[in-house]
């Protein structure tokens, strides 16, 4: 009975997701490996490579089985280990923790739409092995003492309820001062641009496409003013910002990338801040901070639109598995 089940739509969308997303991953994965120096990064780089392309594997015979299209993904013709390193030792670390950060909540979401028994025991093993990366590579950030942790605050010396509904202002009156919910969706917020400003330093320094460098150093100046927004915010609250570790790009002007690959990597990064960001409007109560969200939501979502312009036009982007189209089957 179980091999006479179909794979559900939204198992289709997962498996097809992560496919596409680790196919990409893996290329990054064999540069970083190519070019580490640190001794005690490789390790982690080698684990995160040899889950990715188990993950690879699964997948193509779970879709083998079903007769179903193994997708196109991105392969060996997308980077060349020839290529210089392009980002500092530091970075590749931070490449797998900030990776393994959204895998945690990518594969717990997905997890949760599975029912058919091989494929929910796949994604269940994906959890608990991004997990483990996860704690490896943020234990050895520690380690080496490059991991920037979040605002401590008092401890409360009493339990309180919400008695004022200035509790929600933001623009006008006296602002309440930030809860801890949306200090901490402040905080990640603010990582993941500072994140995302040293990929699109590192891409616009070697990719060869003229129209996708300038959508790169267009979304450099994006990621700077997002994080700049955000971070004033935690300085009205005293609570000083965050800054970056450092820049963490090499003066390679070689790219060991494809231009397809960083134009997908950019992309996909769109897609991930907007649900971030998202998700950090649902759980902020102030409304000045809401309003920020919300706005730098809607640059986000047409600064991504953009970007998947440019794949189409370059007949890049490779179109998920759709549902039929009834009026044309009708029509026909």
């Amino acid at each position: 009975m179980e091999k006479n089940v179909k794979l559900s739509s939204t198992e289709i969308a997962a498996l097809w997701t992560v496919y596409m997303q680790d196919s990409a991953f893996r290329c990054f994965l064999k540069h970083f490996l190519n070019t580490v120096q640190d001794e005690e990064i490789k390790p982690i780089l080698q684990l995160s490579l040899d889950e990715t392309e188990s993950h690879l594997e699964k997948i193509s015979n779970i879709f083998k089985e079903e007769n179903f299209p193994i997708p196109s993904g991105f392969s060996d013709d997308d980077i060349d280990l020839t290529a210089p390193s392009l980002f500092n030792d530091s970075f590749a670390l931070s490449f797998v923790y900030s990776n393994a950060a959204i895998g945690l909540m990518g594969y717990g979401k997905l997890t949760a739409t599975i029912a058919r028994k091989d494929v929910l025991e796949f994604f269940s093993n994906c959890l608990m092995g991004v997990n483990n990366l996860y704690k490896k590579s943020v234990n050895l950030m520690l380690s080496k003492g490059i991991y920037d942790r979040p605002p401590t605050i008092p401890y409360p010396n009493k339990v309180d309820f919400i008695d004022d509904k200035s509790f929600l202002t933001g623009w006008l009156g006296k602002r309440r001062p930030i809860n801890v919910i949306e200090l901490t969706e402040l905080f990640f917020n603010i990582e993941r641009n500072f994140f995302g400003v040293v990929v699109l330093t590192g891409f616009s320094q070697v990719v060869e496409d003229k129209e996708i460098r300038e959508y790169f150093i267009k979304g450099k100046d994006f990621a700077e003013k997002q994080a700049a927004i955000l971070n004033e915010i935690l300085k009205e609250e005293d609570l000083l910002g965050t800054t970056p570790v450092g820049m963490e790009v090499t003066d390679s002007t070689t790219a060991p990338f494809s231009d397809k690959l960083m134009l997908y990597m950019v992309t996909s990064l769109n897609s991930t801040a907007i649900g971030f960001m998202g998700f950090g409007l649902g759980t902020s109560m102030r409304r000045d901070l809401g309003a920020h969200y919300a706005r730098i939501m809607m640059e986000i979502m047409k600064f991504s639109e953009d970007g998947a312009n440019l794949m189409i036009n370059r007949n890049w982007l490779e179109q998920p598995p759709q549902a039929p189209n009834r009026d044309s089957l009708v029509n026909h």
